[in-house]
């Protein structure tokens, strides 16, 4: 093989953190958005989760799809799409013009993170497997943690209609270096209606895809309910756009070590449930210390809580990936089990941010988000056990 295309799982990477910009782009433009267009908290999280509607509904397509009309190819569209809805988001006029094309934004999304895994998994090289994935595990709260840092500084210089155009470069740019670095997409007959249906079965007739859809959609519903709302936290407390900002972008930036140290703990041979119960217990912990207003945390110590939530949280999805790899029914259906993943995981982060949202209105405050980040940490312990034992 040449140098130049030595390792292209890096690539395959910095595409996922370029996808995963236009998620973590709105969170530190939702206080200008609320005051703009009157949004109350409910209305906010449905904008901050809408993103993920196009994988509530099409992940399990898109996974199906994505083996079959290649992995390159649905990944670039995917990462063309996003710039392309994100240089007309610019342009909108009203709340409903923005809301439409920020739901395009997560069919672009869908399309550009589900066939990750399988490509990093054709290409990544020998031994090197479960690091990648790891890495790959960090591609959301990496870029998520980028557009938080960034926006509180360039926002007030270029607007929100500037952001948005600003953020629709990297996806563009990495789709074109995509395009060049990967090898082209097998050349195949595309497979009858029978072969695709039989996929689809032996996916959905497993238990391996429905438990890790399931563990998922626990971790990142609650991961994007905190982290989301942590701007409009912050505002409401008084403190700076730019410090909380900052403050916002260290929780989500410390979810990559998480991810990474799964990884290599994998690698190591360190059980798979050992660590999704450890980043579980951590987000609870994490969770019950920076909200429940009976322990009376100062500032300092909800800052390192969350810190905790996000940070040993992060050994939860690179677990999930590298699992989902040796749970798939075969290695044709790694693809339509992350397409299902995806799936699972939208329907998380689509309903718990504006359930915490309306439980913060009913309450007058946070004081209850503890409680409902708590619950999901003991589904998703409880799916780790089962999911595990299924391995023996």
């Amino acid at each position: 093989m040449s140098e130049r295309r030595s390792d292209p799982a890096w690539t395959v990477v910095l595409a996922g953190v370029a996808a995963a910009l236009h998620v973590g782009k709105l969170p530190p433009a939702l206080p200008v958005l609320r005051e703009a267009l009157e949004l109350s908290l409910v209305q906010a999280g449905f904008l901050l989760s809408l993103v993920q509607l196009a994988g509530m509904g099409l992940g399990l397509a898109v996974g199906l799809a994505g083996e079959s009309l290649g992995l390159k190819r649905c990944m670039a569209t995917g990462l063309v799409l996003l710039s392309a809805a994100s240089l007309a988001g610019g342009f909108a006029q009203d709340a409903t013009a923005l809301l439409v094309l920020r739901a395009l934004e997560g069919f672009g999304f869908l399309l550009a993170v589900t066939p990750g895994p399988s490509l990093i998994r054709r290409v990544a090289a020998p031994g090197e497997l479960d690091a990648k994935l790891g890495w790959w595990g960090a591609c959301m709260p990496l870029g998520t943690a980028t557009a938080l840092l960034a926006g509180p500084w360039l926002l007030p210089r270029l607007g929100w209609s500037g952001w948005w155009w600003l953020l629709a470069a990297p996806s563009l740019a990495m789709a074109a270096l995509l395009w060049l670095a990967l090898p082209a997409d097998a050349r195949s007959a595309a497979p009858g209606r029978g072969a695709w249906s039989a996929r689809l079965r032996r996916t959905l007739a497993a238990p391996g895809p429905w438990l890790l859809g399931a563990s998922f959609a626990m971790y990142a519903g609650q991961w994007l309910a905190v982290v989301g709302f942590l701007p409009t936290v912050f505002a409401q407390a008084q403190v700076g756009a730019q410090l909380a900002g900052a403050l916002t972008a260290l929780v989500a930036a410390v979810n990559i070590g998480g991810n990474i140290a799964a990884g290599r703990l994998l690698r190591r041979g360190t059980a798979p449930r050992k660590l999704l119960w450890t980043g579980f217990s951590a987000m609870a912990l994490g969770a019950m210390l920076a909200f429940l207003p009976a322990l009376d945390a100062g500032p300092a110590v909800r800052t390192g809580a969350v810190l905790l939530f996000s940070l040993v949280g992060g050994l939860v999805p690179a677990t999930l990936f590298a699992l989902c790899v040796r749970l798939a029914p075969g290695s044709d259906t790694v693809a339509t089990t992350v397409g299902w993943m995806q799936q699972c995981s939208a329907v998380g982060q689509f309903a718990l941010p504006p359930l915490v949202g309306w439980v913060a209105r009913l309450a007058g405050g946070w004081q209850w988000t503890w409680a409902l980040t708590g619950l999901c940490c003991v589904a998703g312990a409880l799916l780790a056990w089962r999911m595990t034992a299924t391995r023996g």
